[in-house]
């Protein structure tokens, strides 16, 4: 006896349950990509069941919906957001599905007026331009900033909402008023998204659009542009050819058919020369020290001896000679006198510190 297929309850709580598990799985990870695909299928089948049930009516009321049917008006926006985060195959067409999903997903809640006036303006505004829809249309900073700061605002209040509803809903005996709010906050909640992804799928095409217009069309196989160059010879690298060996750096044969040498070539072991090329630092060695340097630069003249009176060898001080050691002794004692007569910044006059 075959099990019976899942109903719309049990298909959503476990899309809705496999969606949270999925926020602590690596997205590159295959664990990831199997759970997502799970989630998509699910929310899949339960829009299908939505459609042949008849669930919902745009003749009705938001107050016609019984509090359990509500949180099925999400199906949409879960489904497109699924999709967005799927990964492979052609991105264009998974991104126009998922702005197709969430036009689906608002156009349902403005036919219930669940869209609050800001909300609806930017609907109108998204139905007139699809392919270009921002939510900030204004070029202006300041009112960038403004709204983007009005949006960050109202998405915060709602998930501060959010939270105190969905602690109210676990307390024992909760009536059906609290559910039905909960419900709402979270439509609520999901229309603010909504719109933050349209812009960012807008945004995403735009860029797609250009790189498909940048990419050159191949028709054969990538050719290599140096090739012209390498015919004659040429080539960027530094270092010649490993299989030349020392033997013609410039490559072609060494000798002619009479012997003689056609370019210059130097006899040396193949197996030393790979290995000094190896080992060998990347910058350039001394070939002398520095004291060799300044013999060599002595022996060239580059070094001049001597500076002036002031290095000149000066005489011993005769000590016998009374008169010099005086001139020396009154010479030494006027310094003296000097310097205490004027210490030092006795004369910073405009700098002072």
């Amino acid at each position: 006896m075959e099990a019976p297929e899942p109903n719309l309850k049990e298909l959503y709580k476990e899309a809705r349950t496999r969606q949270e598990e999925l926020d602590s799985l690596d997205p590159r990870s295959s664990a990831y990509k199997d759970t997502l695909q799970s989630i998509i299928d699910n929310l899949g089948r339960c829009r299908q069941l939505i459609q042949q049930l008849s669930l919902f009516s745009p003749n009705e009321e938001v107050e016609d919906i019984s509090t359990h049917d509500l949180q099925y008006l999400t199906v949409d926006y879960n489904l497109a957001e699924m999709r967005t985060k799927a990964y492979g195959g052609d991105r264009q067409s998974l991104l126009r599905e998922s702005s197709a999903l969430l036009e689906s997903f608002l156009t349902r809640l403005d036919q219930y007026r669940l869209l609050s006036p800001s909300d609806h303006k930017l609907y109108e505004r998204f139905l007139e331009q699809r392919s270009a829809f921002r939510i900030v249309s204004s070029t202006n900073p300041e009112e960038k900033r403004k709204i983007k700061i009005a949006r960050f605002q109202e998405e915060k209040s709602l998930k501060q909402k959010l939270e105190y509803l969905r602690n109210q809903s676990q307390k024992l005996n909760t009536d059906d008023e609290t559910i039905r709010h909960l419900y709402l906050a979270e439509i609520a909640l999901s229309v603010n998204r909504a719109f933050a992804s349209l812009d960012m799928i807008t945004q995403e095409l735009e860029i797609l659009s250009q790189i498909r217009q940048i990419e050159p069309v191949r028709t054969g196989p990538p050719s290599d542009q140096r090739e012209p160059a390498r015919s004659q010879g040429y080539s960027e690298r530094l270092d010649g050819p490993a299989t030349m060996g020392g033997l013609g750096k410039r490559g072609g044969p060494l000798l002619s058919s009479s012997g003689k040498p056609l370019q210059p070539f130097t006899l040396t072991d193949k197996r030393t020369q790979l290995r000094q090329g190896v080992f060998r630092p990347s910058h350039s060695l001394p070939t002398m020290s520095i004291d060799e340097y300044l013999e060599e630069e002595q022996r060239r003249g580059g070094i001049i001896d001597g500076g002036g009176n002031a290095n000149a060898p000066q005489p011993e001080p005769d000590e016998d000679n009374m008169e010099q050691i005086d001139a020396a002794t009154m010479k030494a004692r006027e310094w003296d006198e000097f310097v205490e007569a004027n210490p030092k910044g006795a004369g910073n006059t405009l700098n002072r510190g």
